[in-house]
């Protein structure tokens, strides 16, 4: 049997530069199976999706410890690896994001989301980037190299001027990968230049979330996409 740290490394190697790495959202151990049954490499789930299936809105409200229980039912059903959506980390300060991460490391998670949003808006990037240096401390105290994947709502929520957004994105970025973060999440794109603009700004593997609009995936190792 696969062990946890050898998922976690194959995970981390997905994420190769110029290699698409397409992540099914999963919401339960049905639709995670499904997934792995028809393909994926790796498995995600969906903050949203789980918070739906268990009866709570989405939106930090579901718990680490319901996160976490569902993070081990899927991880145990499936052979791939699974990154675990954690929202914003299910806690106000960053030692309540660390307690969260090794819940989810502990669950069998080979990597997570966290996002820079909450119900009142962004956070500041200090605050955050301070919140994502608590969940890298956890991780490898925990012996766990999970692959942080740091989620900026930029533009999913339409922040600021559209003028600057992209540079303010930028920064973002720049700021969460010295804390720790090995990736950047960036929802609500599907413009083919933006996508690439961000690409070529980040220092790190870019995640966006497909979608209507969303620029069509490879049908051939040929074919080009942005990012």
């Amino acid at each position: 049997m696969t062990s946890h740290l050898d998922k976690t490394n194959t995970f981390r190697a997905l994420h190769a530069p110029g290699a698409v790495l397409v992540l099914p959202n999963a919401w339960d151990v049905a639709t995670a199976r499904l997934a792995e049954d028809a393909g994926a490499a790796a498995v995600a789930t969906t903050s949203a999706g789980v918070a739906w299936s268990l009866g709570t809105p989405d939106g930090d409200h579901l718990g680490r410890d319901l996160a976490a229980d569902l993070v081990a039912r899927i991880a145990a059903a499936v052979s791939v690896p699974v990154t675990a959506d954690i929202e914003g980390g299910y806690a106000a300060d960053p030692a309540g994001v660390a307690d969260t991460v090794r819940a989810v490391a502990e669950a069998g998670a080979c990597g997570i989301n966290i996002e820079d949003a909450d119900a009142q808006g962004l956070r500041t990037v200090g605050e955050q980037a301070d919140r994502l240096a608590a969940a890298r401390e956890a991780a490898t105290a925990a012996g766990v190299p999970l692959f942080i994947n740091a989620r900026t709502d930029t533009y999913l929520r339409a922040v600021g001027d559209p003028a600057t957004r992209l540079a303010a994105t930028l920064d973002r970025a720049a700021a969460y990968l010295a804390a720790g973060a090995d990736g950047i999440f960036v929802p609500g794109v599907a413009d083919p230049d933006t996508i690439a603009s961000l690409a070529a700004g980040i220092d790190a593997p870019l995640n966006v979330m497909a979608g209507p609009g969303s620029p069509p995936y490879p049908t051939s190792p040929s074919s080009a996409w942005p990012g």
